[in-house]
């Protein structure tokens, strides 16, 4: 898996949600539900889609709190996985939300 460039990274940033930031080479969000039942199935919803992308976060979760970074370990930097993963979460977002 080919890491992209800090250009492609750019462009792809333009078509997440707008919470999600560039940071350390991964991207990140946190997401705040309304208590931990929501938080809670939001991440199992989002385990659900990781395990069929086989590309799993970089998570914790404190009460209605959730932090996600994303990056691609094996290729050493960010890849389409990164921001498909990124996508799939933003939709399961609006779902729970």
């Amino acid at each position: 898996m080919v890491c992209l460039s800090e250009i492609e990274i750019r462009e792809r940033m333009g078509l997440l949600a707008s919470s999600w930031k560039f940071k350390n080479h991964a991207i990140e969000r946190e997401f705040i539900f309304n208590n931990f039942t929501q938080a809670f199935a939001f991440m199992n919803s989002v385990a659900l889609i990781a395990e069929k992308l086989n590309h799993h976060p970089n998570w914790s979760n404190v009460y209605n709190k959730v932090m996600i970074a994303l990056s691609t370990h094996d290729a050493g930097g960010l890849t389409e996985l990164d921001f498909e993963l990124a996508s799939e979460i933003d939709k399961i977002n609006l779902n729970i939300s």
